[in-house]
């Protein structure tokens, strides 16, 4: 894990085309901006997984399970 000290305003680059910017620091917060091309989806982690576990969910659905509905 890479690890970088930040002050408001200043940004991260990922790559060519991915910026994080910290926007807000209160306390023991701090929100953060993300700007990514619309190909990349850009999640909360308890909402990646969440949708992953949707995903496997929904992949093991049958024939069966199909014609019932």
């Amino acid at each position: 894990m890479l690890v970088l000290s930040r002050h408001k305003d200043q940004t991260i680059m990922i790559g060519d085309n991915i910026e994080i910017t910290v926007v807000d620091i209160r306390g023991d917060k701090v929100r953060v901006g993300i700007t990514a091309p619309p190909n990349i989806p850009v999640h909360r982690k308890e909402v990646y997984e969440a949708i992953k576990k949707e995903n496997k969910q929904a992949s093991n659905i049958t024939l069966e399970d199909i014609s019932e509905a």
